[in-house]
């Protein structure tokens, strides 16, 4: 089991590699780049990160498998496979809805088309030799002439009963890309129904501070995607959902929204507070099912933010 870090997608570009060689110094088993719609590609991310690294293990979580030809998504895939070997990990999704309508790339069907991608992407990457002519992929006789020696895993960041158990019938390990808690974790792991060798990973809002009103303060910002219908999965079996729904429609400002989050709310979905409470949260995630926690670190300043972690992070 490993702790990670992921890689703010609105990092100033001179900050990108001092961030990737801290963490990778400070001992973060890995580091996830995002590829959100708007801020920077995941493949060029880790490519740069990986080439400024020795050790890390870079995750790309995650790249929306519809906006890519499964052919060119695993020709990327398999250069950094073999540059850096048993370093990168792919991570494929659905792409968040609304980004994806805006670029013109929001599949028929989501569910088909994740599954027709990570399909083939996994087969060629393995060396085999690809005709399919689906609903969403075609291709015909496409194979890699050099594929790697060493696949990179492919795991699916999803949400949902039956994206979950897509991921897990056809992907090495599924990515939790939202703020976990640890009954989000254990249901998921249920839904996706692989057995132990199937990876389980998830992201976790950080702040560590011996200030535990100051960590909750700085976790707060991150917290607006709370009580929306993306974010449903993520709380279901938390005992205040129907009130975090509530607040969330009645207080359509994000900043208003986060400011009456109750603190306990806050506890239980961030991991924030001195480095012992981290510590033993990184625990009970694990204990949950996740194989990886990855920590997402908060504040103006984050490669200060990333210092901070440096108590929590290692096995």
């Amino acid at each position: 089991m490993s702790t990670g870090v992921v890689l703010p997608r609105d990092l100033p570009a001179a900050d990108v590699l001092p961030f990737a060689r801290r963490a990778d110094a400070l001992g973060a088993g890995s580091l996830w780049v995002v590829e959100d719609l708007g801020f920077r590609g995941g493949f060029a991310q880790a490519a740069a990160v990986l080439a400024v690294t020795g050790r890390l293990h870079v995750g790309l979580g995650i790249a929306p498998a519809a906006a890519r030809n499964p052919a060119f998504t695993a020709m990327e895939a398999a250069t950094l496979a073999e540059q850096f070997p048993g370093r990168f990990t792919l991570g494929l999704g659905h792409g968040v809805p609304g980004w994806m309508r805006r670029a013109g790339a929001w599949a028929r069907s989501p569910l088909t088309s994740l599954a027709e991608h990570v399909g083939a992407v996994r087969r060629l990457l393995h060396g085999e030799t690809v005709t399919l002519q689906g609903e969403h992929v075609h291709l015909d006789g496409v194979r890699l002439e050099a594929p790697p020696a060493t696949p990179p895993l492919v795991v699916a960041g999803v949400r949902g009963p039956r994206s979950l158990a897509l991921a897990g019938r056809l992907a090495d390990g599924t990515l939790l890309a939202e703020p976990v808690t640890p009954g989000y974790a254990r249901a998921a792991r249920g839904q996706i129904g692989a057995g132990p060798q199937h990876r389980l990973l998830g992201y976790a809002l950080t702040a560590v501070d011996e200030d535990a009103d100051r960590a909750r303060e700085a976790v707060r910002p991150g917290l607006s995607w709370a009580g929306t219908p993306d974010a449903a999965a993520h709380t279901a079996s938390s005992p205040y959902a129907a009130e975090l729904r509530a607040l969330r429609e009645r207080t359509p400002d994000d900043e208003e929204f986060v400011r009456l989050l109750p603190g306990e709310w806050v506890d239980d979905l961030t991991l924030a507070g001195p480095a012992d409470r981290v510590r033993a949260l990184i625990g009970a995630l694990r204990a949950a099912g996740l194989d990886e926690v990855v920590l997402l670190p908060t504040g103006a300043d984050r490669l200060a933010a990333l210092d901070s972690l440096a108590d929590v992070l290692g096995p």
